[in-house]
């Protein structure tokens, strides 16, 4: 059971909770305490790890320094190309450059491999570390080689969660990582930090994915973490192995929390010893009385194998329930479904029946999530002397890193699971994006990753594809797989778990990963593939901006995967104008006609010519604007694109969702609220302005324009309200936006056009 705390809460010597209300004061008192609410925020473990890391002298807001940084292949080639073009010349810091996502060098002819050979380059030129194609994901590499107890590490993916080792970790767009790589740094208001209060013991077939879907369906549509630290804390920690935390910790993210952190004790002590780097450790705990802004309680002996059916993570249900009700909950999957689908596909699960057992088609152990030790050696012994058959049902599994992959191999773990007719496979990060194991159309896939987005699988609905994920640990995949396809939680094993040692061999990494151990050579030169380019001018803020909405979308939310489609795409990510053309493009294809178009106009202007020329509808646009703004000119006039949004930005860190939009002419998202920091920080670097409008009916629909006068001096002057201006039908309708909360660097970086153009001013 999972419950949520309605005020914050002490919590004392790590395990009694206090409730901050009426009676909080009096029963602290009776036990000694006199520390007040704000000396007790400070005696958390996040607390303490931020004051540490930060610069500004001011705990309320934050100017962090990283310790270590992180990318992935479809990440640092656009890091590295912007950093280069405001000055880079070398790596302050241990950056790794891993090779997890494009690492099948499948689509696209050589630009996959180009770029795994601009980040070779780029590590020896910069001093970085480079870790080759299938050596190991993102984040596994992280904790094995990169976390420590106390430190923080930024990284370019939003799944950087090293929490459960004592490393604050936080995923965000790539421009942070720029910032960090210019000696600059991360900045943000001192967030709130959470407790996460374990309890209990998971029982026997509970996995930690089945904990963190838990965790996820109770806090994820109250926003109860959203931008906060989830702090995990109490008696029920020392119950769970290293790699129990692990797999609970990196899926914090789809809680929308900021980052994560955990008590540290003897099995994290444990696997640093492991892994060789027992000097990493240290102990970490809250102080005697700390005080935390919410409070989860998780009762770990409570908890049952979960599923999270399609769309979503948060879509949480026990596995027992959804075979007790299972034509009732496809049902409202395929409800779900028609928010984002539309008509523009036929979509159905009710033929997952047969003979009134609930049977999906794939299954998936993978990633950073679910290519762990522990996950795949549970699997094994759920798979052994059973077989998967030689129907529709198919399971691939996917260990973490070759370290992983050779013990499997070495203790008998590996033999059990090809023996039932399983694959396995190299580490790759592509089942959890939609660039590896695609199923068929209609097909519903089961899998231990991070999410299950539409379209997160690889399927196209502009195409006429769909398909369908859901999220299980992988002892309840193993289990569904030695039923043959047949929906079964983990709990219904009745044999028993081995006990695996694990030995990690460090020479796998020593033979074949080049680490420069931060020393540079400047006389390397980079490997530029022909899909690497570099990215287009931008122009400064105009005084005044008129904007066209190009799309608008009424989703609940909008994920990234929506804004910048995953898969093959992915291998576009070095050349943005290459990727900016599938923007929006599974979400609104008309989006990048109709932001090409009024692109147009600004091209113009920066060329010196009419824009009306260019697009005539804007004739009328500006009879009307000037009727009462006679001084607005092509002298202090913008023109490009935004869209409507209701909820923007869950989901991926990527920069691109925000830079493709930029690149095609937009200037600005209108939007409810925005999912995730991260979203908007990526709008905000790529000079674009991330408006918020109340809730309600809309001033303005798709394809009418916006007039902002005076924007520039707004964003100056730190207005807290904008005046903006539908523009249709001859006729302005006034309304007004809230830019929120911005730093004088945000503002700045809005002002010059984007993160680029605000260091090469500096």
């Amino acid at each position: 059971m999972v419950t949520t705390f309605d005020t914050g809460c002490y919590l004392l010597n790590g395990n009694t909770i206090v409730p901050d209300d009426a009676e909080a004061q009096a029963l602290l008192a009776s036990k000694g305490v006199n520390a007040t609410k704000e000396q007790a925020k400070e005696n958390t473990i996040a607390y303490g790890i931020l004051k540490a890391h930060n610069t500004s002298g001011n705990m309320d807001k934050l100017c962090v320094k990283f310790d270590k940084l992180t990318s992935h292949d479809i990440t640092y080639v656009g890091i590295i190309q912007t950093a280069r073009a405001s000055g880079l010349e070398k790596f302050p810091i241990p950056y790794v450059l891993t090779n997890c996502h494009n690492s099948l060098c499948a689509v696209g002819g050589t630009i996959n491999e180009d770029d795994h050979v601009f980040g070779l380059t780029a590590a020896q030129k910069y001093g970085g570390i480079y870790v080759p194609p299938h050596q190991a994901v993102i984040h596994q590499y992280a904790r094995e080689m990169l976390a420590s107890s106390g430190s923080m590490i930024l990284g370019s993916d939003s799944h950087t969660r090293y929490g459960a080792l004592g490393t604050m970790a936080i995923g965000e767009g790539g421009p942070e990582l720029v910032k960090q790589l210019l000696g600059q740094t991360y900045d943000v208001d001192m967030p709130g930090v959470v407790a996460i209060y374990l309890e209990g013991t998971p029982k026997k077939g509970v996995g930690p994915q089945d904990v963190a879907l838990a965790i996820i369906g109770k806090v994820f549509a109250s926003g109860y973490v959203k931008n906060k630290v989830m702090e995990f804390v109490g008696p029920g920690v020392k119950n769970l192995s290293a790699d129990f935390r692990i797999g609970v910790d990196v899926m914090t993210t789809e809680t929308t929390c900021l980052s994560s952190i955990w008590q540290t004790d003897e099995a994290i002590k444990e696997f640093y010893d492991i892994h060789g780097r027992i000097g990493e450790y240290k102990e970490l705990k809250p102080g005697d009385v700390a005080y935390y802004d919410g409070l989860v309680k998780v009762d770990l002996d409570t908890l049952n194998p979960m599923i999270a059916m399609p769309f979503h993570p948060s879509n949480v249900y026990e596995i027992d329930e959804v075979n007790r009700n299972t034509a009732d909950i496809l049902a409202d999957v395929e409800k779900r479904a028609k928010v984002s689908f539309g008509d523009s596909v036929e979509f159905s699960l009710q033929d997952k029946i047969k003979n009134g057992k609930f049977m999906v088609d794939q299954g998936i152990i993978a990633g950073c999530a679910g290519g762990g030790f522990e996950n795949i050696c549970a699997a094994a012994d759920i798979l052994k002397g059973h077989f998967i058959g030689n129907d529709r049902f198919t399971l691939s599994v996917y260990p973490a890193s070759t370290p992983i992959f050779m013990e499997v191999v070495k203790n008998g773990a590996a033999a059990a699971i090809l023996e039932s007719g399983a694959i396995l496979k190299t580490a790759f990060c592509g089942p959890c994006f939609g660039a590896g194991d695609t199923p068929s159309n209609n097909a519903f896939s089961i899998r231990h990753s991070t999410r299950n987005f539409p379209n997160r699988e690889g399927s196209k609905v502009q195409n006429g594809q769909v398909a369908s994920v859901a999220l299980m640990d992988a002892r309840s995949i193993a289990a569904t797989a030695a039923n043959k396809g047949v929906l079964t939680p983990a709990t219904a094993f009745d044999g028993e778990f081995n006990k695996y040692t694990y030995h990690f061999d460090s020479e796998i990494y020593k033979n074949r990963v080049f680490d420069s151990h931060g020393v540079a050579d400047p006389s390397v030169e980079l490997q530029l593939g022909p899909n690497i380019k570099d990215w287009p001018k931008m122009s400064a803020l105009p005084e005044n901006l008129v904007l066209k909405v190009v799309s608008e979308i009424h989703d609940p939310v909008t994920t990234t995967d929506e804004l910048i489609p995953s898969g093959e795409t992915s291998s576009y990510r070095s050349n943005p104008l290459g990727l900016a053309e599938f923007t929006l493009s599974r979400k609104d294809p008309a989006y990048v006609g109709l932001a090409k178009e009024v692109r147009a106009a600004q091209d113009a202007l920066v060329d010196g010519k009419d824009p009306i020329e260019a697009v005539n509808e804007l004739g009328d646009v500006m009879a009307v604007i000037g009727k009462e703004f006679a001084d607005v000119n092509n002298s202090n006039v913008g023109f490009g694109s935004t869209i409507f949004a209701v909820k923007p930005g869950d989901g991926s860190a990527r920069e691109q969702a925000a830079s493709c939009q930029k690149v095609l002419g937009g200037w600005a998202n209108i939007a409810n609220e925005y999912a995730t920091k991260r979203y908007r920080s990526n709008l905000i670097n790529w000079g674009m302005l991330p408006f918020i409008i109340d809730a309600g009916e809309l001033p303005f629909k798709n394809k009418d324009y916006i007039f902002f006068p005076g924007i520039r001096n707004a964003v100056i002057n730190k207005s807290e309200t904008i005046k903006a201006y539908a523009v249709a039908d001859g006729k302005m309708k006034e309304f007004t936006l809230k830019l929120g909360n911005l730093t004088d660097d945000e503002r700045q970086i809005i002002l010059d056009g984007c993160l680029i153009n605000f260091n090469r001013v500096k």
